[in-house]
């Protein structure tokens, strides 16, 4: 079953029996980052110089991406002037993990459990379904990043994402972060077989750090 980037990182994020998110706010701002990377990359969007512009509007044939990408060709067309990464992924991080956890829902991936916190506030989880892709995405990464395997495009793109939102963690559990960061970085900053594709994955590192400051200093103001 192919899975998207975004879909993937929300795998990764997801606690496989209590549905609970682990680092939720680093994962909402991954699963942004990794759909307009996905449309980067099927040549729908370009990224560069810290803006995002939409090259093909046309369907994709994926109902999630391209829910992704008419959101944002509306919003791009909606004035005469470019807009940076930055504003799309503060204004789609929310939304954008809300449709891919629908997403992974209707492929059978999670199960939607609701409660009521306290008796009174609702609380939605999703814990694991079908863990087949998951156990799988583990072991891609396991390869690449613990036994030095050669990651193709996608696993370098994916590997890059996370190690700029600080997912270390989700990724390797129980193993510390100086354990896996060196290796993550060095395939997040390898060479790519795309221009275009390595030059969005440095804007979206770079902006991804620029909101990841913004909310750090509204959280201690």
């Amino acid at each position: 079953m192919a899975v998207s980037l975004g879909e993937e990182i929300m795998l990764l994020s997801l606690d496989d029996t209590t549905g609970a998110a682990k680092g939720e706010t680093a994962a909402r701002w991954g699963v942004a980052a990794g759909m307009l990377l996905e449309l980067v990359m099927a040549g729908r969007v370009t990224v560069k110089g810290g803006r995002v512009e939409v090259f093909d509007p046309s369907p994709t044939g994926d109902p999630l991406l391209y829910g992704r990408l008419d959101r944002l060709a509306r919003w791009v067309h909606g004035t005469s002037s470019s807009r940076k990464v930055t504003d799309w992924l503060t204004r789609d991080h929310a939304k954008g993990s809300q449709d891919v956890v629908a997403s992974l829902c209707a492929r059978g991936l999670v199960a939607e459990e609701r409660h009521r916190a306290l008796g009174v506030f609702p609380v939605r989880r999703y814990p694991e379904a079908d863990g087949t892709v998951e156990r799988e995405l583990r072991a891609r990464l396991a390869a690449v990043v613990l036994h030095g395997a050669e990651p193709d495009a996608r696993t370098s793109a994916l590997v890059a994402l996370l190690h700029a939102t600080g997912m270390h963690r989700q990724t390797f559990p129980g193993l510390p972060k100086k354990q896996v960061a060196p290796r993550m970085a060095r395939i997040a900053e390898g060479h790519w077989a795309g221009v275009s594709v390595g030059e969005a994955i440095r804007d979206l590192q770079a902006a991804i750090a620029a909101v990841g400051v913004v909310t750090v200093l509204t959280v201690m103001s």
